[in-house]
């Protein structure tokens, strides 16, 4: 380890759970790698609603070992030092991941450790920014889409909350993948958001969704309430509905056996494949966030804020 690196630094801590106000910067231990660990210097952290229900106690808030904690999952940074049994990276390269999900991420910080086999090389196409916006949403729409919902060529899905952080990348990855008509519901239908992937924009302020969208093969329903019972009435039979902020409820799963379909729930894994695929998308020009907010990591409290108000067109990340 270099003598040159800092004992301490800056991270985003919370001594209770609560709102926004409980994350407040301070210092911490720097992390030191052990064995099969990299230690990244950060250069941007990515937040995800999961972020904001861990703080306030929910989520995945039992996996975090007490307070006080720093949270924070999405990372993208340098290598500065490497256990003594990573072979895949050195000191110097960029990297990028989702970190120890869902035990103590500490992303919110200047250094976090985690295992190599969780990263990848840093998209060359994208910025860091860029780049910590993508691991943890990116990697929900691809096992979506891709590992429980098969999409390829000739597919037709429907994304729900298709403005959203994870919903525009799912646009984007469905199209990369092939997917012959894809269909997102979002608020307006604005040429901004046909440039995310999508070839129908259903602005459900307006109309019905299960009006429009048909045939649909894969749903990835970021919404929950009775978007999972509905989106049945768009779905043919085979296809499969996805629902990521809360398991179907057991009437939806029932009714979607009857009708030939499926209706699961799915929790990201930082799968490493997974990861190299998304890096190859992005670099093919095929993958890009949308930045809705870059803040540095102080303001860590007002990124919680304004991912609750809703209405988030993409991702908000931290630098630090």
């Amino acid at each position: 380890m270099p003598e040159t690196l800092p004992e301490t630094m800056r991270a985003i801590r919370q001594h209770e759970y609560g709102g926004p106000e409980v994350l407040r910067i301070g210092r911490a231990p720097r992390p030191e790698p052990l064995w099969t660990d990299v230690l990244i210097r950060v250069h941007a952290a990515g937040v995800n609603p999961v972020d904001c229900k861990t703080r306030a106690g929910g989520g995945v808030a039992a996996a975090q070992g007490g307070l006080p904690m720093t949270i924070g999952w999405d990372v993208s940074g340098v290598v500065e030092a490497v256990g003594s049994g990573v072979t895949r990276f050195t000191p110097g390269d960029e990297v990028y991941g989702m970190v120890n999900f869902p035990r103590v991420g500490a992303a919110y910080a200047e250094y976090v450790c985690a295992d190599s086999a969780q990263l990848s090389r840093k998209p060359v196409t994208l910025t860091h920014e860029e780049s910590a916006a993508l691991p943890l949403a990116a990697l929900t729409a691809w096992q979506s889409l891709v590992t429980v919902g098969r999409t390829g060529p000739g597919s037709r899905v429907l994304v729900h909350g298709a403005a959203g952080g994870l919903g525009h990348l799912a646009a984007q990855i469905a199209r990369a993948r092939g997917a012959t008509h894809v269909y997102g519901t979002a608020r307006g239908r604005g040429t901004a958001l046909r440039a995310m992937g999508l070839d129908e924009v259903i602005d459900y302020t307006e109309v019905r969704f299960e009006e429009v969208a048909h045939d649909i093969d894969v749903v990835v329903d970021t919404v929950a309430g009775d978007y999972g019972r509905r989106s049945l009435d768009t779905m043919r039979a085979g296809g499969v509905l996805v629902s990521l902020p809360v398991p179907p409820d057991g009437n939806t799963v029932q009714e979607a056996a009857r009708r030939g379909l499926r209706a699961v729930s799915l929790t990201v894994e930082a799968d490493r494949a997974d990861l190299d695929a998304v890096t190859a998308l992005a670099e093919a020009g095929a993958l890009r966030p949308v930045l809705a907010a870059v803040l540095p990591l102080e303001q860590a409290a007002r990124a919680h804020e304004l991912i609750e108000a809703g209405h988030v067109h993409g991702k908000i990340v931290l630098t630090v």
